[in-house]
């Protein structure tokens, strides 16, 4: 696992910091897309998403099929079920299985067009963006479980009125020689941590600065004049930080711990008229609620509260928080903090794209992975199920009903034998495999799935769970907040934690680590790992897929040396201003298979689609049709909405303009023609009773997502 952790962590995380950044996505997904048939051209507005579950996508949309020598289209509606592969900002939508189709109009030769419409779009593709998507099952009706095993026991809170880095040791230090030198490095540490053998003298390094101590834990104090020997073993930093202002100081713990730095007395700043105070001069969110006094923090995901700092802290649900967080505006200097209350907008789309597949098609030719024991294989069951796994590697290697099943970057490999030779699987023990607890450290395998295979490929596919994110009453939260024992032998094999990184989460990246100001420790501390190897420590704290800090400022993205203000945090901070600067910077999330080192498992995108016709965009069209929940058609004309009749569209909203004359005479009307036994009723009054059947309430809902103004109130109702 180390030297797998170590390479995702190089491609995905050093890419944003040194501004190698990859471009948004240029892959149009507008809407309406056509698809050209014999018979004539099909119309197919935006799909409007039900539900997700793995890479199956359920949903409906409307459509329209222009016959070859008929002038006036022919609406309706289908529903559909559809494997979806995603990306970074497009998915694409493959194999529709159309399972329903209504016709709200009367049209001859229904099953002739039904076949024409299931014939065009099971062999088309469509581009969807990944934003509409998240929106679309954002406003759909989602079953929200909760994971009652996470642990949310407060680790120990500390407060500092200086900027301090926080030196975290995975237990007691243990030391390996560093090659060809008189120095040794401690390796259960992230942290560039080095010991002279001889002197026993101490030294950090943050590649900027230097400190030294003799002992671990301290006290630890800034030298200006580090060994020269040492210092020639230092790697160089990939990026040059300021060595101006006051150097951070620096505590040093070994148990789980989590440590809230001010620049200097912490200032609290009122907000929601006088609702809420929160601490600006910190990185992390430290609010205090005036109606009950109580102080909140919030830590990789989770809230904590307390009456004083000293404690003791209790965890808090999201959804249980006082009313006057959802109140929280965006804007302000802690907006970014309402992904962390449930039942607010950017809560309720993190959650959804928690459970959005990330996808990809990977080629058995070629495709193994390479697991390596520290001696011979040794496995361990876990409690509660028929699952064991491999202790003395860095791979995360089950066992199940002797076969051996092996995840490496997203991909499930197979063998008869514990060193393989491994083959990708196309299939798994997923029922055993579900059973494993979050208290043990391979319980994240339980997020990568296989969806379908074929002789050349396998479709798979990773949700948050695999980088140790989850969904939690509500809102994200990271780390399952138990704790994995490393395993120990002439190598160290750590496991992931959920305290001690400043963990936070922001929509443009998902989760990332780290403090401003301690930006070059990380740096340093891999880079040492890098370049010596062995026992390199990273992996356990970054292995999660998370990435290294990223900071904007005046429009760059910077290290943090100067002012500190919670309002210029990426996770927490002012999100209309951030937003402003992500987009500028081109900051994109990332997905493993995407990584360079991945790349060549993954299968040619047109030698997988040349079944496929990728369907297109007339942008002369408006996507301005609908399909509400019971299959009814209708056409957004300047906010009212208009429903198709006699080959015409028309408005539907007439009970909202008539007056109440004419409301009283539809009424008698009506207690008129329910005495007549023949005839039937006027047309016009027809019309006006299929208005009444038009589900507004969905119309608008999807009509506000489409738009990308949910919650705003439009016409039409």
């Amino acid at each position: 696992m180390i030297m797998q952790i170590m390479r995702l962590f190089r491609y995905s995380i050093w890419g944003v910091l040194l501004l190698s950044l990859s471009p948004l996505s240029s892959l149009a997904a507008d809407w309406p897309q056509e698809i050209a048939e014999p018979e004539g051209k099909v119309v197919v507005y935006q799909l409007q998403p039900d539900s997700l579950s793995g890479n199956t996508l359920q949903g409906k949309a409307a459509f329209s099929i222009e016959l070859t020598g008929q002038s006036t289209p022919i609406f309706g509606a289908f529903w559909f079920i559809a494997r979806i592969d995603t990306g970074t900002e497009t998915a694409q939508v493959r194999d529709v299985d159309v399972t329903q189709v209504k016709w709200p109009e009367s049209t001859p030769n229904t099953d002739k067009l039904n076949t024409v419409v299931d014939n065009a779009l099971k062999s088309t593709t469509f581009q969807l963006s990944m934003k509409n998507l998240t929106a679309s099952l954002t406003s759909s009706k989602q079953e929200r479980k909760s994971l009652e095993e996470l642990k949310n026991t407060a680790p120990t809170i500390l407060f500092k009125q200086q900027l301090t880095i926080l030196l975290t040791y995975d237990g007691a230090p243990i030391y390996r020689a560093i090659d060809n030198s008189q120095y040794e490095r401690v390796i259960n540490t992230p942290f560039a941590v080095a010991r002279n053998k001889e002197t026993k003298k101490l030294y950090l390094s943050s590649g900027n600065f230097w400190y030294e101590a003799t002992d671990p834990l301290g006290p630890w104090t800034l030298t200006r004049k580090p060994p020269a020997d040492l210092v020639k073993l230092m790697p160089k930093p990939k990026t040059t930080s300021s060595t101006s202002g006051t150097p951070p100081a620096i505590y040093a713990t070994t148990t789980p711990t989590e440590l809230i730095s001010t620049q200097g007395q912490p200032k609290w700043k009122s907000l929601i008229a006088g609702q809420l105070l929160y601490v600006t001069n910190t990185e992390v969110p430290w609010i205090r609620d005036t109606s009950n006094n109580k102080m909140y923090v919030l830590l990789s995901g989770r809230w904590f509260s307390a009456t004083k700092e000293s404690g003791p802290w209790t965890f808090v649900r999201a959804d249980k928080l006082p009313e006057s967080f959802s109140n929280i505006p965006p804007d302000s200097d802690i907006g970014g903090v309402r992904v962390s209350v449930a039942g607010t907008s950017e809560a309720n789309k993190a959650v959804i794209n928690a459970k959005i597949p990330q996808t990809a098609a990977i080629k058995r030719s070629g495709t193994t992975t390479k697991v390596t024991y520290n001696g011979d294989p040794k496995f361990e069951m876990i409690p509660g199920t028929q699952v064991a796994y491999a202790l003395n590697t860095d791979s995360q290697v089950l066992k199940v009903d002797g076969k051996y099943y092996a995840v490496d970057n997203g991909v499930w490999f197979i063998a008869s034998s514990p060193t393989g030779p491994w083959i990708v699987a196309d299939h798994i023990p997923s029922e055993q495999i579900a059973q494993i607890p979050p208290s043990s450290p391979v319980y994240n395998t339980a997020y990568v799935q296989i969806y379908d295979s074929t002789p050349d490929v396998v479709y798979v596919g990773y949700t948050s769970g695999y980088l140790w994110s989850y969904p939690y009453y509500g809102v994200p939260v990271y780390g399952t907040g138990w704790y994995y024992p490393p395993l120990w032998g002439p190598y160290y094999y750590p496991r992931p934690v959920t305290w001690g990184v400043y963990v936070g989460y922001n929509p443009w990246i998902g989760w990332n680590y780290g403090v401003s100001w301690g930006y070059g420790f990380y740096s340093a501390g891999f880079a040492w790992g890098v370049a010596w190897g062995g026992g390199y420590y990273a992996g356990g704290y970054h292995g999660g897929g998370y990435r290294s800090p990223v900071f904007i400022n005046n429009g760059n993205i910077i290290i943090n040396t100067g002012n500190i203000n919670i309002g210029n945090n990426i996770n927490f901070g002012n999100r209309t201003n951030i937003n402003n600067q992500v987009q500028r910077n081109n900051i994109t999330k990332n997905n493993i298979y995407n990584n360079p080192q991945n790349r060549v498992r993954n299968a040619n995108k047109s030698t997988l689609n040349r079944n496929f016709t990728q369907a297109t965009h007339n942008p002369a069209r408006k996507n301005n049709v609908f399909s509400d929940k019971n299959g009814n058609v209708a056409r957004d004309h300047n906010g009212q909405w208009q429903s198709r009749s006699n080959k015409q569209w028309k408005n539907t909203d007439i009970e909202h303009t008539m007056s109440q004359t004419q409301k009283n005479n539809l009424m008698n009307k009506t207690q008129d023609h329910t005495s007549h036994s023949q005839g039937g009723l006027p047309n016009d009054f027809k019309q006006q009773m299929n208005n009444r059947s038009i589900d507004r309430n969905s119309l608008n809902n999807t009509r506000n997502t489409r738009q990308g103004n949910q919650g705003r109130s439009l016409r039409g109702h």
